[in-house]
């Protein structure tokens, strides 16, 4: 881990691009931007790299971490794709989906990123940052948010530098990243089954399939489980100010996130912030956790949060707020 009291940002270009790989091939921790959050990379074959991470982050060894690969041919080389993983990474890859597959016989990925498990998390993101980087280095990389573990995920440079200062080796800026909130994760077991709800919506992926995706009996905190894949724990994703959902009113000390039009005395709100007033559901992805990181900062009683609705992105918006409020709630 790295030692110094800083960590700089150095904004993405060829030279930065070729140090990051370096970096990751002598066991170094590199933030860099994919389209949905920051990721925080390591090399996924090195498991001393990957300790580092789960050190780094905080985060419980037990929970597994996403491979990002650059193509098709090194994921088929750690996952074992059937016809339906293959059409749906033909549709929808590179980008926001992550495929839970068996592991080959011969996969390469440390078995910490896996948590034991015999199955593997896999994604091909689309940034183009993040391609560049994947590419150069020509391993797969595990990349979880880059963002203390539990936390509201980063999706600026400024997120990552305010939670892992000193504790990583390098920040590469891309600019603001354009979902917002993280992949899709589908499990490509003999059922199909929705692990987490993410950046591409139920709908598009039920469609290619031809059929309904299954939905996990419960998250991994609440039946003793380990879990199948990230973001399935119960508390996560969460400000330090206590979430309170499904707002139509508004209490002293309370801060607002706001979504279409606000509710009659909203205006008594320490803060608002609006996720998008005009109630687009891609917006409001983009603006989910720096809104929070934002709110959270205000040192409001409590961030009060009007209903989203629960179609599209609104799935795993929902999803991450609901998430968000045990974190709190159970803490207290």
């Amino acid at each position: 881990m790295k030692t110094g009291l800083t960590t700089d940002i150095s904004f993405a270009g060829e030279a930065e691009v070729a140090q990051a790989a370096r970096m990751l091939g002598s066991g170094g921790l590199v933030a860099f931007p994919t389209e949905t959050v920051y990721g925080l990379g390591a090399d996924a074959t090195n498991a001393d790299a990957i300790a580092r991470l789960y050190q780094a982050k905080g985060r419980p060894v037990f929970n597994p971490l996403i491979s990002h690969v650059a193509d098709l041919a090194a994921a088929e080389s750690i996952g074992r794709f059937d016809a339906r993983a293959r059409s749906l990474a033909g549709a929808f890859w590179p980008g926001p989906l992550t495929l839970v597959l068996p592991r080959t016989e011969n996969c390469a990925v440390a078995a910490l990123a896996t948590a034991g498990l015999d199955t593997i998390a896999i994604r091909m993101p689309s940034h183009p940052v993040a391609r560049a980087i994947l590419t150069r280095f020509d391993k797969p990389v595990v990349a979880p948010s880059a963002n203390i573990s539990g936390h509201v995920s980063p999706t600026t440079a400024a997120h990552v530098q305010s939670d892992l200062e000193g504790r990583i080796d390098m920040i590469i800026d891309g600019g603001a990243v354009d979902v917002g909130i993280e992949s899709t994760i589908v499990g490509c077991f003999e059922e199909p089954i929705l692990l987490r709800p993410g950046g591409l919506p139920r709908e598009a992926i039920e469609r290619v399939l031809g059929r309904a995706l299954a939905q996990p009996q419960a998250d991994a905190e609440s039946d003793g489980a380990r879990p199948l894949a990230p973001g399935m724990l119960a508390s996560h994703y969460a400000p330090r100010t206590r979430v309170r959902l499904e707002a139509a009113d508004i209490a002293r000390g309370e801060a607002l996130l706001a979504f279409g039009q606000p509710f009659r005395g909203a205006e008594q709100a320490m803060a608002i912030m609006n996720l998008s007033e005009r109630g687009d559901l891609n917006e409001a992805a983009a603006n989910l956790f720096g809104y929070l990181r934002a709110l959270d900062a205000r040192m409001a009683k409590t961030i009060a949060v009007m209903p989203i609705p629960n179609h599209g992105l609104g799935e795993a918006i929902n999803d991450r707020l609901r998430r968000a409020a045990v974190g709190r709630s159970d803490r207290e």
